[in-house]
């Protein structure tokens, strides 16, 4: 969630603050986004609470990331903590931000040792207006 590195890769690195914050002491080169696929012509703008992004942590290269953007650490334990106790680790939801977007999204969550949570992670599947 909030970012590891594992046999040389990144692993995790899903929170916002987390990449700010990272970024803001020089550990992380933000290298640009991944727009999602659409089923209309929406477009990536300043009000998405969700993006795939691109960067370099600790001069490891992440390919894609998916993070909320500018949403409380609340909002995202309570997403992750309802998926975990639902017990699947694909858990298909859509998001409306109440901005006019709409995401479906995949929330991954794995767990650890049967009854922890390991990991959890959105995956941005569909952008809509």
């Amino acid at each position: 969630f909030v970012g590891e590195l594992k046999d040389g890769k990144v692993s995790g690195m899903h929170n916002w603050v987390q990449l700010y914050l990272e970024e803001k002491k020089g550990e992380l080169d933000y290298r640009g986004y991944v727009v999602p696929k659409s089923r209309s012509q929406a477009e990536t703008n300043s009000d998405d609470h969700l993006l795939s992004l691109q960067f370099a942590w600790n001069g490891v290269e992440k390919f894609v990331g998916t993070s909320f953007l500018g949403v409380s650490p609340e909002f995202e334990v309570a997403v992750y903590t309802t998926c975990f106790l639902m017990g699947e680790e694909e858990n298909d939801i859509t998001l409306d931000t109440g901005t006019g977007d709409v995401f479906d999204l995949k929330i991954r969550c794995y767990k650890m040792a049967r009854d922890k949570i390991g990991t959890a992670f959105p995956e941005a599947t569909a952008h809509y207006d």
